[in-house]
């Protein structure tokens, strides 16, 4: 058997009625290689004319990449460096806070047509010789800039890094994989033991690893040295994620880091409102929830 810990999705309420299942960080397991933070968001069905309520207003990140990935649905995104852009299915929006950067996440084409928001949301954190670069944002679509396969049942694209000696266009600044598999009833594929940490959750249907189920929501951390054979029970989604550890991370809010003493400069940078919010979505924030950490 190539597991080592099962992890199941928690509700978590962001606000104005939109709950994302989240996985990582986990109390027994705080990252798989850099990635340090999971959320499952949907499916959740937004009418036609929703509330604002749903958005994701103006927030700030310190020290950390982050990748929105869709099914179905899209967000607009804006940030502080004046990026622009709807986020839609497939496609990758790969954003390194780095120093500091804010942006906002708007459900603006669901509420102009009606949309089944579904997808995931995951930070990868920055080595510490990165962990002050300068921000930047950086969008990526077709096979391309992420390499895709379709065989024997599975249909699959490489959203960030290398493995299997394929390489996806985005900057990452550690060593990783993160991969989207659509897999057809019955069907079988490895997933190889290349990288020292590893991960596999479903995000629909379910599988068996190693003939070990794996449900709908479950994420499950795989021993390194070993290849692990998956198996669809039905049409299944699932997201396969890794890499090597890059040291002990803190989380505060929105903010990552291998300093507690930056997590507090950083809190303090946005009580005082000294970070500048995003170009042409500046008129509301989130405030520093009370108790974040």
């Amino acid at each position: 058997m190539t597991a080592t810990l099962l992890i199941d999705r928690r509700p978590h309420d962001l606000g104005g009625g939109f709950t994302v299942g989240r996985v990582l960080p986990y109390r027994k397991r705080r990252m798989v290689g850099p990635f340090i933070f999971f959320d499952h968001m949907g499916p959740l069905e937004v009418a036609q004319g929703a509330p604002r309520e749903l958005d994701v207003r103006p927030h700030p990140h310190i020290g950390l990449s982050t990748v929105t990935y869709l099914y179905s649905g899209a967000i607009t995104h804006r940030d502080s460096l004046g990026s622009n852009l709807e986020i839609r299915p497939g496609e990758v929006n790969w954003m390194t806070a780095g120093s500091g950067i804010t942006h906002s996440e708007r459900l603006e084409y669901a509420r102009a047509h009606g949309a089944t928001m579904h997808g995931i949301q995951a930070w990868v954190a920055l080595p510490r010789e990165y962990e002050e670069t300068a921000p930047a944002f950086h969008h990526h679509q077709g096979a391309g800039e992420l390499p895709e396969f379709h065989e024997d049942g599975v249909t699959g694209r490489l959203i960030a890094g290398s493995i299997d000696g394929a390489t996806a266009r985005v900057n990452t600044h550690s060593p990783l994989f993160y991969l989207h598999w659509d897999m057809a009833d019955g069907a079988r594929r490895s997933l190889s033991a290349e990288y020292s940490e590893r991960a596999v959750y479903v995000a629909r249907g379910a599988v068996e690893l190693d003939g070990r189920p794996l449900a709908e929501g479950q994420m499950l951390v795989l021993e390194p040295g070993r290849a692990a054979q998956i198996q669809a029970c039905g049409p299944a989604t699932v997201m396969l994620l890794g890499g090597e550890p890059i040291g002990e991370r803190f989380i505060f809010w929105n903010f990552v880091s291998s300093s507690k003493d930056r997590l507090e400069q950083a809190r303090e940078d946005w009580i005082a409102q000294r970070m500048t919010l995003p170009v042409g979505d500046d008129q509301e924030f989130i405030p520093l929830p009370e108790g974040a950490g």
